[in-house]
Formats: C-alpha cells, sequence, structure tokens
C-alpha cells in the first residue's frame, strides 16, 4: 500500500529530474558538491506550507550564506507552483512531482494521522544532503511553524 522506507542520516539521497513552477528541468544532481535542503509539504497556498515556504524564504540569506541552497518538492502542478511563487515571492525553486515517485523515494509519502483519522498523503519533511550526495538530516512530520528556526538550529546557524 503505502511505502514506509524512511531515509536516515548516512543514506544516499536518491536522485531526481523534476519540472519547477518555470517548466524547467531541476536535477538533485545539479547540485553536486553543494549543500542542500529538500523539503516535501502537502499542497502550495494552504496555511501551513505559506507558512513553511514564507519562513524559507525569510530565511533564505542565512542558509545561503551558510553553504545551503533550498527546494520544496509537492504534488502541485508547475502552473500552482508558479502561483505560489508568484502570490508569495517565493525566492527558490518549487518542484512538482504530480506522480509522486520523489515522495515515496524519500519516504515522504504514506499514512498520517489527520484529524484522529488515518489518512494517505503527503508527510511534511526536510532532508538535508551534503555535498557528497548524503543526507546529513532526515526529518519527518516536521511542524509547519517553527520548522526552519529548529532546522537552523540543528545546523548551527544563528538564529
Amino acid at each position: 500500500m503505502t511505502d514506509t522506507t524512511r531515509l536516515a542520516a548516512g543514506d544516499t539521497a536518491p536522485l531526481f529530474t523534476l519540472t519547477d513552477q518555470d517548466g524547467a528541468s531541476v536535477s538533485l544532481a545539479d547540485y553536486a558538491g553543494s549543500k542542500v535542503v529538500v523539503y516535501f509539504y502537502p499542497a502550495a497556498m494552504t496555511p501551513g506550507c505559506t507558512k513553511q515556504a514564507c519562513d524559507f524564504r525569510d530565511n533564505l540569506g542565512s542558509l545561503a550564506s551558510a553553504g545551503y541552497q533550498v527546494l520544496g518538492v509537492s504534488k502541485d502542478t508547475p502552473g500552482k507552483l508558479k502561483s505560489f511563487q508568484e502570490h508569495d515571492a517565493v525566492n527558490f525553486p518549487l518542484l512538482s512531482d504530480t506522480d509522486l515517485d520523489v515522495h515515496r523515494a524519500y519516504g515522504a509519502w504514506g499514512e498520517k494521522n489527520l484529524y484522529g483519522k488515518i489518512v494517505t498523503g503527503v508527510l511534511r519533511s526536510t532532508f538535508v544532503i551534503d555535498e557528497a550526495g548524503l543526507v546529513q538530516l532526515a526529518l519527518y512530520n516536521v511542524k509547519a511553524t517553527g520548522h526552519v528556526a529548529s532546522l537552523r538550529k540543528k545546523l548551527g546557524i544563528d538564529a
């Protein structure tokens, strides 16, 4: 039914190529030799996902100064991602994974408790990938609010 494979620190990050909000292909391989934060969120232009994207947006400078680039991944179409980017001035690539292959490869799709009911869907997750393509941090079921501050603390970036 659902793929429950979870990534852990030290695992090789699954490679992917997805379409961004502008219709361009973006591959994890494009970031080889760089540190990358890849985060999965349920749906563009919803309150929690907007809060999280804006939090990454507002902290992009300090993350970039520490050598990190950010990629957001959702099951939304590139058109919806473009609207999200424009509406909320998102300043990093938003990637479309409509077939959920990348979500599954990262363990970001599965069963979750939503208002007391078990449903299958996107697990809000964040992965920090190092220059060698290895997972440095694998964080599952993160909260939209306060997540970037928590991530910065885990990465040793002063908040």
